[in-house]
Parts: C-alpha cells; sequence; structure tokens
C-alpha cells in the first residue's frame, strides 16, 4: 500500500510529469560539506549519494526554506510552522496555520535528523524526503499551489536562476533540483550536541546529575521501548490510548467553526483495521521546546504527557502492549518518577541546533 500511496503522489506533482527521485544531481567540486554523520548515531537511511550535500545546495534550500514564493499568493512559507528556535515546529500552535488562515488538521512536526527517517508525517504517508514538501506545497490548507507554479515562479526572479547555477553548475531549475535543495537544508538539521550527547561522548558539560542519572534509568525502563536508541524514537507507529479526536476548529469563508473530524492515523495510508488510530512516534529530542504534544497539539505540557501515559490512557482496543501493565492500559508512573523524567529530557535540548545562525534565514 505504501508503494502504491508514493507512486500516485509522485505522479500527481510537477505538472503531471515525475520527478526524477532517483536522479544523481552532482553539486560543484569546490563547494563546502555543511554535513556530517555523528559518531554515535546509527548510519542514515537518506541515500546522500544521490543528493551530496554541500554548502551552494545549502544556502539554495535554506533560501527556498524561508521564502513564501512556495505558496499560492507568497504569505506560507516552510518556516512559518516550523520555527528554529523551536526545533523547526510550530511552537505553541495545537495545528499548523496555513494559507488564508486555514487550520491544519495536525500538529507540525519538528524537522530534525531527517536523513534518520523511514518515513515521514504523523502517518507515514511518504516515505522519500524529496518529496516531504510536494505534501505542503499542494495541501489546498496550508500552502495551495502547484509545484510547477512554484517552478515557474521561481525562474521569474533575478536570484533564483543564479542561485541555482552556484549550487548545480546550471541555471536551469528542475523540480528534482528544487526538491533536493530542500533536503539538503533539511538533512543539514542535525540535532546531536545536547548535554546528553556530551554525556553519552564523555565530553566537559556532560556530566549528568543525580535526578538526571536517575531520569534517564527511569526513561529507559518505562519509555525506551518506544523511544530508545540515539534518536530517541524507533520510528514505528503505536496506538497510544488516546481519547478520539472527534471535533476540530476549521476556518469556513473567514469564520472559525467546530466541524467533526476523526483522525484515523496510520490506518487513512495501509486500511488495515490493526492500524487504526495509530500515529508515528516522534523523538524526544528537543522535546522540552516543541509544545504542544501529540499528533493534534492536544497537551500543552510535559506533566499532562506523562499523566496521560500515567492513568489517562483509553483502553479503545488497540493500544499497543507496550504502554500496558498486566495487560490494563497505563504506565502506573509514581509523582517522583515523571519529575524525573522530565528533568531527564530536558538534557535533550540541543541549542546549537536552535540557536545556530546559518539555520536561521538570512537577511
Amino acid at each position: 500500500m505504501k508503494k502504491v500511496f508514493f507512486t500516485l503522489l509522485v505522479l500527481s506533482v510537477g505538472c503531471g510529469k515525475k520527478i526524477e527521485d532517483d536522479q544523481v544531481i552532482a553539486p560543484k567540486p569546490t563547494d563546502k560539506q555543511p554535513f556530517s554523520v555523528p559518531a554515535h548515531f546509527p548510519k542514515p537511511e537518506y541515500a546522500l549519494d544521490k543528493n551530496k550535500i554541500t554548502q551552494a545546495g545549502f544556502e539554495l534550500g535554506r533560501t527556498l526554506f524561508y521564502d513564501g514564493i512556495l505558496s499560492r499568493d507568497g504569505t506560507i512559507a516552510c518556516g512559518e510552522c516550523h520555527r528554529q528556535e523551536y526545533a523547526f515546529t510550530h511552537h505553541q500552535h495545537d495545528v499548523s496555520h496555513g494559507i488564508d488562515n486555514q487550520l491544519g488538521e495536525r500538529n507540525a512536526p519538528a524537522i530534525q535528523n531527517m536523513a534518520w527517517k523511514k518515513e515521514f508525517f504523523w502517518d507515514g504517508g511518504v516515505h522519500d524526503l524529496d518529496l516531504v514538501p510536494v505534501a505542503a506545497i499542494e495541501s489546498p490548507i496550508e500552502m495551495d499551489e502547484k509545484l510547477g507554479n512554484v517552478l515557474e515562479k521561481l525562474k521569474k526572479t533575478e536570484k533564483y536562476p543564479a542561485l541555482f547555477e552556484k549550487a548545480y553548475g546550471s541555471k536551469e531549475i528542475t523540480s528534482a533540483k528544487f526538491l533536493k535543495a530542500l533536503s539538503q537544508f533539511m538533512l543539514a538539521l542535525t540535532s546531536s550536541n545536547a548535554k546528553y550527547d556530551k554525556y553519552i561522548r564523555n565530553e566537559a558539560g556532560g556530566t549528568l546529575t543525580a535526578d538526571e542519572t536517575a531520569g534517564l534509568n527511569i526513561f529507559q525502563q518505562k519509555c525506551g521501548t518506544c523511544h530508545g536508541g540515539e534518536l530517541f524514537t524507533d520510528q514505528t507507529y503505536r496506538n497510544n490510548g488516546l481519547k478520539l479526536d472527534v471535533t476540530r476548529q476549521v476556518v469556513v469563508n473567514g469564520k472559525l467553526e467546530i466541524k467533526r473530524f476523526d483522525d484515523k492515523g496510520r490506518y487513512r495510508i495501509t486500511q488495515i483495521d490493526s492500524d487504526l488510530y495509530k500515529f508515528k512516534v516522534p523523538s524526544l529530542r528537543n522535546i522540552a521546546v516543541t509544545r504542544p504534544y501529540m499528533h493534534d497539539g492536544r497537551f500543552w505540557t510535559l506533566e499532562e504527557v506523562l499523566n496521560h501515559y500515567s492513568e489517562n490512557m483509553i483502553d479503545n482496543g488497540y493500544v499497543d502492549n507496550a504502554l500496558k501493565i498486566n495487560g490494563k492500559a497505563g504506565l502506573k508512573l509514581t509523582d517522583d518518577e515523571k519529575r524525573k523524567i522530565i528533568v531527564f529530557l530536558n538534557t535533550l535540548t540541543d541549542r546549537n541546533l536552535l540557536l545556530d545562525p546559518k539555520f536561521s534565514e538570512q537577511r
């Protein structure tokens, strides 16, 4: 089913032309490399040999990321819903806000460590990073534009032909070059220098306090099945016992209305009953700055999140077994365990990613 979905998406963009997703686009040989694999990270999933990350390609992708030209009326850029200081999430917005002040259906996920992701979005509807921007560009409630139109607009500008030439040696602007440049910028957004990483690497500044160490141990015991490893996600899809989301605020003719809404999660993609209300396990890196939480942004604090997993889960018949004790939903955490887990989670904040000016909009 995933292969069918992916093929349909590829064929639907670029004015009906297939994106050259397997094409190797050679960068200029003098460009620097703004991306490297952290020593304690696993092997990336992204085919870096087909899209070598260069300084010029990164800079082109960064410029595109922050440019509203990607949207129908020029008002919505990728950086609108993905703010650097909040690990490229839409901080304090339960769901994304799009063109004409429309509200999306889901919380905007963080853009970080994208080279290691196998599938994208809360339901895994796209499994190629190069195609991720297409979903937002062509969504009628996000950017509401066609990829072909974006390319034509770029060609008519003064700066973009020169930026493409700098990155690729030619002023030609194609869908493949456009999407791979955006991927280069997103791939460079690596979060690997938090206090926890310094602890793992035995570096200065990485000494954990007693509470942080205790929180790490509790986290590994209670949360590690889904959020283990250096990425802090196993990249699976799980039903985590949320109360069903049956209403959603939407904008209709400029007015805010409440409409019935039933997000079935992974089931949208697979149409398999056992995937009902399953959502992708997110990474917990930078979790302290990426509120609100869950696919619909229903929880505003980490305390609420842990209270949910401890005693407020709804057993809807599909709750993941990893979230049950003796067959009953809920991890039964004590208040002290919750506090120490949150103390540990704060060690996952990577201020290099959040504050480095090279990832910011260049003015």
